[in-house]
């Protein structure tokens, strides 16, 4: 996943302290299941990337994390796929296991090192927002990803919405049951381990409705919306995944949310 790489300055793994910092961070990080990313999130992702890019061509995965969705690109589209993230530690893991991604970039001080402007065919950009505090450093990161973009090229972003707070899917929970978060408070969020136990992490409860307004500001235009539903998987996720569980609560109430839009 992308992961849920924390933008800027990814995290640790207690609700008390940034997301995915450090090595300890990183490694918590690479240790998240994820189930139901790779059934709502990352699939329709690159269902959208897939008619858009082609073969050879850049793109970007901002907040690539410890790379496995970078990898996983790269390997489905032909694309050229380069990772940028804010964590050095996030880079080292993701340089040592996705072995498909072209190369990695630090960002520091809200820009990513090395690529100049409007080098990128595409950019993704996944779980990354929860983690920034104010709106302001959400226009940031718009800003910086159009800044990569040549005119006219996707973005495609992937988010959780924090309207679905309480209820607990098979790899994450938003929240505490019945309780409603105004725009940027803190939340806590649960995620799902390889081993069964839960990691838990603060993150921001930013409105699935506020990334049109920010998009637009930041030069994107023909934003769209789609919150994917268990009931269109059968033609993009993985079959051993979709047979897995019985997905009662993403059938239920569908935790993600897939946003479109195109440099201006």
């Amino acid at each position: 996943m992308s992961d849920r790489s924390q933008q800027p300055g990814p995290s640790g793994g207690t609700p008390e302290g940034p997301a995915w910092s450090g090595r300890e961070g990183a490694q918590a990080f690479a240790a998240v299941e994820a189930a139901t990313d790779w059934l709502l999130g990352y699939p329709f992702v690159l269902r959208e990337l897939a008619g858009r890019i082609g073969a050879g061509q850049v793109l970007v995965d901002y907040g690539c994390g410890p790379g496995r969705v970078a990898d996983h690109a790269a390997r489905v589209l032909g694309a050229r796929v380069l990772g940028a993230d804010t964590s050095p530690q996030m880079l080292e893991l993701a340089r040592a296991s996705a072995t498909a991604v072209a190369g990695f970039h630090l960002v520091e001080n809200g820009r990513v090192t090395g690529l100049p402007d409007g080098c990128a065919d595409a950019v993704m950009c996944n779980h990354v927002l929860a983690s920034l505090p104010t709106q302001d450093a959400l226009l940031g990161v718009f800003t910086e990803i159009r800044r990569l973009l040549r005119p006219h090229a996707p973005f495609v972003l992937l988010t959780t919405d924090p309207a679905c707070s309480g209820t607990e899917y098979a790899s994450l929970r938003i929240g505490e049951p019945g309780e409603a978060y105004a725009p940027g408070e803190e939340v806590t969020v649960r995620l799902r381990r390889t081993d069964g136990t839960w990691q838990r992490m603060r993150n921001h409860a930013w409105p699935v409705g506020l990334y049109p307004v920010l998009l637009e500001r930041a030069r994107f235009r023909d934003v769209v919306q789609h919150r994917p539903s268990v009931q269109e998987v059968l033609t993009v996720a993985a079959p051993d995944l979709v047979a897995a569980r019985p997905w009662s609560a993403e059938r239920a109430r569908p935790p993600l949310v897939v946003t479109t839009a195109v440099a201006a």
